[in-house]
């Protein structure tokens, strides 16, 4: 069976195929810059030519029709057939509490994902336009939806809720959902295959660090809690969202700036986090790069990074009542020796011990980089969101 896994941005969309017989992936790519005369559409196939265009694409119809294209080109393509693709999967960023598992697309779940646009107005929209594109260039095709929240769907109430007037949950859903679901998921049960005990058995701390971050902790396989909140804004520090602030800036910044509710959000997501600290970038290794310059700014953004990500860490451990393992993953999680480092050895008072020749090795597969007398291990772990949206994919379309 042949999935093609698609994630639709407002302005992009992100493809792999994946042949589950071995779940070996056959081509991805991506189209950027959709609605413009000069978007850009990147496909690399495996073993094969890659291909780069620079043409119009107005729409996500028109996108995917060029991915379909793509995947048939003579030379660079890895189908003879789109009958060869057996179902799609998306990749849905908020799911509320309607969906704590992935479905198949029907009526009925294209109107629940349209109803929490309201949570989900950046994102939710574009992935619906992913799906009504799959639709007119492949009708017929099953389709699957995985969500980004359905695994947090397991936090007790005393996590997910919030301590203002229950009426705001009861008519607006107003409460914590968690974001990188997926990724967290994947790497959990990868931390169990590497330390040879069931994921259930296991108390683990997950760390998705990227431009957008979260931490999550995960008892018995289940997410306990996690630091994105109804928003991915909530949270930690990240490249360009301020994460946790006194929700009492947002209105006095109102009021002395002049800004109006879009103004605030979206200096509160695009102008904020390692980039307004540092003033140089939102890319970690540009920070630090300033930093042993010695830039004062760049300084005190990775002082405040770093500080933000022990101290969820810490009241996870707190939450749990213990920790088995401290997982790092995701763009900066698994390549930044160095943030690793600086997170570890203040950690030593869970019996954190990292190895720091372990630490600075880079093989892209999972690894233990803690010490042999490590009360705790030490785990970076690559992630595959795509490849949890293939399987789940894969499983409710054979079983259909």
């Amino acid at each position: 069976m042949k999935i093609l896994v698609i994630n639709a941005g407002s302005s992009s969309l992100k493809y792999q195929l994946y042949d589950m017989t071995d779940e070996s992936v056959l081509a991805l790519g991506r189209v950027e810059r959709i609605g413009m005369d000069a978007a850009i559409l990147t496909h690399e196939p495996t073993n094969k030519p890659e291909i780069k265009e620079v043409s119009e694409i107005l729409d996500h119809t028109v996108a995917v029709r060029k991915v379909l294209d793509c995947l048939l080109h003579p030379e660079s393509g890895v189908l003879s057939s789109i009958d060869e693709i057996d179902a799609v999967g998306h990749r849905i960023v908020q799911g509320g509490d309607l969906y704590s598992e992935s479905v198949l697309v029907d009526n009925d779940v294209k109107a629940g994902i349209r109803s929490l646009y309201d949570l989900a107005p950046l994102h939710n929209p574009p992935h619906m336009m992913g799906i009504q594109a799959v639709d007119l260039n492949m009708p017929g095709v099953p389709q699957v939806v995985v969500f980004d929240t359905a695994f947090h769907q397991t936090m007790p109430a005393m996590a997910y809720m919030y301590p203002i007037p229950m009426v705001l949950y009861k008519k607006h859903k107003v409460r914590r959902y968690g974001f990188h679901g997926t990724s967290h998921y994947y790497v959990s049960r990868k931390a169990g295959e590497l330390l040879g005990r069931p994921v259930e058995d296991l108390k683990l701390v997950s760390a998705h660090i990227g431009n957008g971050a979260s931490i999550t902790a995960i008892m018995e396989g289940k997410s306990y809690d996690t630091s994105m909140g109804m928003t991915p804004l909530e949270g930690l520090m990240m490249g360009t969202r301020s994460g946790d602030i006194d929700p009492a800036i947002v209105p006095f910044i109102m009021g002395k700036e002049e800004l109006n509710t879009t103004e605030v959000n979206f200096m509160l997501n695009k102008h904020s986090g390692l980039q307004a600290i540092s003033g140089i970038s939102s890319d970690l290794r540009e920070v630090e790069k300033a930093m042993n310059e010695g830039n004062e700014n760049a300084k005190l953004a990775i002082e405040m990074y770093d500080y933000r990500i022990r101290k969820f860490i810490g009241s996870y451990v707190a939450a749990m009542d213990g920790i088995d393992a401290l997982i790092f993953t995701a763009g900066v999680g698994e390549n930044s020796a160095t943030l690793r480092q600086r997170v570890c050895e203040k950690l030593s008072f869970f019996g954190i011990e990292l190895d720091l020749e372990k630490n600075e090795i880079r093989s892209g597969e999972p690894r233990d980089i803690s010490t042999p007398n490590s009360k705790v291990r030490v785990l970076v772990i690559p992630t595959n969101e795509e490849l949890v949206i293939a399987r789940d994919t894969y499983n409710l379309v054979k079983n259909k």
